[in-house]
């Protein structure tokens, strides 16, 4: 067994680096926006909803890092899914994880949740270097950990959200299947569709590299580990409750995601025409979008913001498959596929910008783009920009993905 001192100083710097820095600055970056603003100004929607709970756990500098969704998990972490209709749409591991953390701070859930988001967004981030750096150069793999770092909804990596945790996994699988432990790389993606319901898109795509294996009998045999993994959940869920899928239906009841016949060309189509409401709302005003939540200029911005991310991952999906390979474009067009056959009716890529954060491939391709220094310092001005700006509308209760 390797000692843990040494374990570490055979870690890669360059990624831990670009964690510790780019984590401070984020972290400082709340605080600042807390301090000028929150006392004043900001108030969750009251909707009556876990997702609009006010955490108060050790002191503000940690606890807003709780918001929206976190309530959800941090219910789950401390009293087990009591709303079986919609709190099963958050998958078991990260709250179950919060769960023990939590235990072990004597009941700080909300420091247990910041805490493994941390560590997870950490190995998440020397994972992916790792990764990278064994499919392109050594820069290109540098600037794919810079640009994760400063993507505008970096900040959900370090917030009591599972989305460090199902990147680390997500990933580790894909590393693990390139080193040939085929076993390892199954029981990492059987963990993270325990995370999150689009792990499952691990399967096929490394059932790419596993069929490329000279080993491909016993690599798609030990791949199959992931299958009593996955099991695990809708096996609990219909001892406990009697339903075994009813994570599925918690997902329209409790966030009106309505699923497609088109599948994922139809949630693309109704992206579109909330776009082009959106365009004209803004153009020529009027009520285009109607809901007592929000003002319809507020829809109009959101639903141009989700359609640029949905082009923006498509385009860099099409992209990844051409310079990594079938397996990497399979893993970011089936995660996209997901979201975009089950639409929510006003806002159809609701939290789209939140869910690129698990498609790790972009950011391998955006390292390989970046070799072009226009477009490296394009994409580090932009991503800071509407990184900051999205700090800002965390703290203040704003929707930000």
């Amino acid at each position: 067994m390797i000692p843990p001192v040494r374990l570490l100083r055979r870690l890669p710097h360059a990624p831990l680096v670009t964690f510790a820095w780019t984590r401070a600055l984020i972290w400082g970056g709340a605080i600042l926006a807390y301090l000028a603003f929150e006392a004043q100004y900001a108030q969750p929607l009251n909707t009556g909803g876990a997702e609009d709970v006010v955490a108060h756990d050790v002191g503000w500098a940690i606890d807003v890092w709780a918001r929206w969704d976190s309530g959800w998990f941090l219910g789950i972490a401390e009293n087990g899914y009591l709303d079986p209709g919609k709190s099963t749409a958050f998958f078991p591991l990260y709250p179950l994880l919060v769960r023990g953390v939590g235990e072990v701070f004597l009941g700080h859930y909300v420091l247990a949740g910041f805490v493994v988001s941390a560590l997870a967004s950490a190995a998440a981030f020397v994972v992916l270097w790792l990764l990278a750096a064994s499919i392109v150069e050594r820069r290109a793999a540098d600037r794919s950990v810079l640009y994760l770092a400063l993507f505008p909804t970096s900040l959900f990596l370090v917030a009591v959200y599972s989305e460090s945790l199902y990147l680390a996994l997500s990933a580790g699988a894909f590393l693990l299947a390139l080193r040939g432990r085929w076993t390892w790389a199954g029981a990492a993606t059987g963990l993270a569709a325990l995370t999150r319901v689009s792990g499952v898109v691990l399967l096929p795509a490394l059932a790419v590299l596993a069929w490329r294996s000279p080993e491909r009998r016993s690599a798609l045999l030990r791949l199959a580990v992931s299958l009593p993994l996955m099991a695990l959940w809708p096996l609990y869920l219909g001892l406990v409750d009697g339903r075994p899928f009813v994570f599925l239906s918690a997902q329209r009841s409790g966030w009106h995601r309505q699923l497609s016949a088109a599948g994922p060309f139809g949630g693309a189509w109704d992206a579109l025409v909330a776009g082009g409401k959106g365009v004209l709302q803004l153009v020529a005003g009027g009520s285009y979008f109607s809901n007592p939540d929000h003002s319809p200029m507020f829809y109009a911005g959101l639903n141009l913001e989700q359609l640029a991310y949905g082009v923006l991952l498509i385009g860099l999906g099409i992209y990844a498959w051409r310079v990594l390979g079938a397996a990497y474009g399979i893993f970011v067009l089936g995660s996209l596929a997901l979201p975009l056959s089950d639409p929510v009716p006003i806002t159809p890529l609701l939290s789209m910008p939140r869910f690129a954060l698990g498609v790790f491939p972009m950011f391998i391709a955006l390292g390989v783009l970046g070799a072009r220094e226009r477009w490296h310092t394009g994409l580090l001005v932009t991503f800071t920009l509407l990184l900051g700006i999205n700090l800002a509308r965390w703290v203040l209760w704003i929707w930000v993905a």
